[in-house]
């Protein structure tokens, strides 16, 4: 069978995507405006949990609970503070009960409760002077919250002798959801001005500088339909919005930068603009390809994961890195061919140059200063390798040390009504509140078998009290109060003894630590496929790219290795406390168990991505040289300052949204940029040129069927890599063979 000529194929993609570029880019202005329109009013079609697992038994208890006692599963609350006076009162008394009767008459409200109908002493603070009505609102999280902004601001506020204030998981959850909103639209409306600054700062040409962020804002709105589009049939987390500005704006800007400088540098060599566009698609564009591959492998191994917080990340992920990647390879041309050495116009730095340079000319002082600071890494390789190596793991081990949790009314700022009433009942009412495990018996049972069970869970170490059963025909609950912190790891041992408990009856448990129980144990089951999706789909593309195979491995492990610092810093800054006050949030002594994979999943996407800018513009020159040091060199010198750029620019958007009051939302911005700062300041700066250069020439040794299988089905840029040493003498027999007429 005849091989299709690459080069070939990449022709008739530059002749596709050029050959009518006004028809291109009115196409895509019509594209995105239908975008803008089904787009719109997806945030309030997003829910603000999905950190259970579905399948798990208490998710599967929860919705049992809510069916068939829905009292036992409020998700609002009324905090009645009575001020000086005792909640027992008679005025207060009578004014609490008016306000249960009329809540209970509420449209969609169940399950009404309070403090004066049971007097239990869970719903009455210690001091006497605060008390609990407690309901369930019914529906998904739209329609609760829909719910919610009607009916409570005729609650809230002062009634008579008593003050209420609205709270509860509901009401949690809908500020949050507020919240988010909010600061996405303030995290935009800071990255986007900074984000041009410093594109005007790296390429001196406004004009240059403006379509990074075409291409990003064509990314975002694009992925903001495809989210409103599975909302239709999927749930999605509110927090999908904050990565989706953050890779729309990052990623694009990310390849509209490698594109342009590489067009640019053409242009500077003299090819006309259509010459330029179809070699810089044959080069700059095979790497974004390639890198918007990688970047969604990483993503899309969220996928394997069943709680649907992370399963939204993959959607809103995948989205925006392809249409990144198809605005940067289809419009980005379009746009070039029309612009020609235009793109080089309005150049706003030309105050600060001397008469006669030119921002746009390669190598420039930039790159000279790459140059040389390879060579120096690269003569003290080993210096450089273990003090990076050694500094890396030191920054990392504060994450040894990690307590893992659930998500609570301590992710909103301390000032935040629901927080307040939830910090309220945490300090002020008795045992453990939100802490508590219900138990969830099915099946014919009698009197006496249920008081021996209960009597049984009761004996167990763990137990504070336990109250019930509450009973509804073949079904009862147990409420157990557990003696330790809601989600410690007393209450986590807790829900294991439980469920290890015979009773003459199907049991199932439910509660906040036995949610973080399932959460953990479906991670901890998923975890070695999502990494396994990883780290074979990075080894098969880098080994496509570069016909290696130690230099995937070595991506592989130098990749991890960045992300030291990134989950060293999150345990030490918000599971620990430190910075606290700075950063504005409140540590609860425990990080969100999903989190950890969430920001492993794009930071090693994100380091990949320049890690495949850098490796392909040393494998074009070795290609074309065959002179491996000099190769390092010249890649660390046209890329260094790129990288350096795209990554600062990155951890500009990323630290903008780690501005948010949303702890997660905090963890995850300031985290991720500091993961890509340290991978593109440090370890390709330092690790990478160091590690090759102690390799050697052995960095592009393949087996023999692998190379066949590279030479065949590989992309790499530039010409056919060099004869090795090592081939030439394995083809001496066959010259041998030629020469005698064999």
């Amino acid at each position: 069978m005849p091989q299709v000529n690459r080069s070939e194929r990449l022709g008739g993609w530059t002749r596709f995507v050029t050959a009518r570029p006004r028809l291109a880019l009115l196409a895509a202005l019509v594209i995105t405006a239908l975008a803008v329109f089904v787009g719109s009013g997806v945030a309030d079609r997003m829910g603000s949990g999905g950190w259970e697992a579905p399948d798990a038994e208490s998710t599967y208890t929860t919705k049992a609970l809510e069916r068939e006692f829905p009292a036992s599963q409020p998700n609002l609350l009324l905090l009645v503070d009575s001020g000086s006076t005792s909640v027992d009162d008679p005025a207060v008394a009578a004014e609490a009960a008016r306000l249960t009767e009329e809540l209970a008459a509420e449209k969609d409200i169940t399950g009404v409760g309070s403090y004066w109908q049971s007097k239990s002493p869970g719903l009455r603070a210690k001091d006497g002077r605060e008390a609990l009505i407690a309901a369930r609102i019914e529906g998904h999280d739209k329609a609760v919250g829909e719910v919610l902004d009607r009916i409570a601001p005729t609650y809230r506020g002062a009634h008579g002798p008593v003050k209420v204030s609205v709270g509860g998981p509901v009401a949690v959850r809908h500020e949050m959801q507020t919240i988010i909103q909010e600061d996405l639209l303030r995290a935009e409306m800071i990255a986007l001005p900074v984000t041009l600054v410093l594109l005007v700062m790296v390429f001196g040409s406004a004009i240059a500088a403006l379509l990074p962020l075409g291409v990003g804002i064509v990314a975002i709105l694009g992925t903001n339909a495809v989210l409103r589009g599975i909302t239709e049939f999927a749930d999605v987390s509110v927090f999908a919005q904050n990565l989706t500005t953050a890779l729309g704006l990052g990623l694009a800007i990310d390849y509209a930068l490698f594109i342009v400088r590489r067009f640019r540098e053409e242009l500077a060599a003299g090819a006309d603009t259509r010459a330029a566009v179809g070699t810089t698609l044959r080069t700059a564009g095979r790497t974004v390809l390639f890198s918007a591959l990688t970047v969604a492998v990483s993503l899309a191994a969220m996928l394997v994961f069943p709680q649907y917080f992370l399963r939204s990340f993959a959607y809103a992920g995948i989205a925006v890195v392809l249409l990144a990647a198809a605005a940067a390879l289809i419009l980005l041309p379009a746009a070039l061919v029309l612009l020609g050495p235009r793109v080089n116009s309005l150049d706003l730095r030309r105050l600060l140059r001397r008469r006669g340079s030119e921002a746009h000319h390669e190598p420039d002082a930039s790159g000279r200063g790459w140059g040389r600071f390879a060579t120096l890494v690269m003569r003290r390789a080993p210096v450089f390798a273990v003090l990076t190596t050694v500094g890396l793991v030191l920054l990392g081990l504060p994450f040894l040390g990690v307590k893992f949790g659930t998500a609570d009314d301590r992710q909103l700022p301390a000032g935040a009504e629901s927080h307040v009433v939830q910090q309220h009942i945490r300090d002020g009412f008795p045992g453990s509140p939100g802490g508590g495990l219900e138990v969830l018996a099915e099946g014919s049972a009698t009197p006496a078998q249920y008081a021996d069970y209960r009597n049984r869970i009761t004996a167990l170490p763990g137990v504070l009290r336990v109250d019930g059963p509450v009973t509804e025909g073949r079904s009862a609950y147990f409420s157990v109060l557990p003696k330790g912190e809601a989600v410690g790891e007393e209450s986590q041992q807790l829900v294991r003894e439980l469920r290890a408990q015979p009773a003459p009856f199907d049991t199932s448990v439910t509660g906040t630590a036995a949610v973080l129980v399932d959460s953990k144990d479906a991670i901890a089951d998923r975890l070695p496929w999502a990494m396994g999706i990883i780290v074979f789909v990075t080894l098969l593309l880098v080994f496509l790219l570069t016909g290696s195979v130690l230099i995937p491995l070595q991506a592989v492990v130098l990749n991890a290795l960045s992300l030291t610092a990134m989950f060293g810093a999150v345990v030490w800054v918000f599971q620990d406390g430190h910075l606290s006050g700075l950063l504005s949030f409140t540590s609860t002594g425990d990080i969100e168990t999903t989190l950890p994979v969430l920001m492993f999943c794009v930071a090693f996407g994100l380091s990949m991505d320049y890690g495949v800018f850098l490796l392909s513009r040393i494998k074009e020159e070795y290609d074309r040289t065959g002179d491996h040091e000099h190769s390092v060199t010249f890649g660390l010198r046209h890329t260094g300052g790129l990288i350096t750029a795209a990554a600062v620019i990155l951890a500009v958007v990323m630290v903008a949204i780690g501005t948010s009051r949303v702890t997660n939302t905090k963890m995850l911005g300031l985290g991720i940029a500091l993961a890509v700062l340290m991978d593109a300041m440090v370890v390709r700066s330092l690790l990478v040129p160091s590690v090759m250069k102690l390799m050697g020439r052995v960095t592009w040794w393949a087996p023999a069927p692998l190379r066949a299988f590279h030479q065949r089905f590989g992309l790499s840029e530039g010409g056919p890599a060099p004869v090795l040493a090592e081939d030439m003498s394995a083809a001496a027999p066959d010259r041998d063979k030629i020469s005698t007429g064999a």
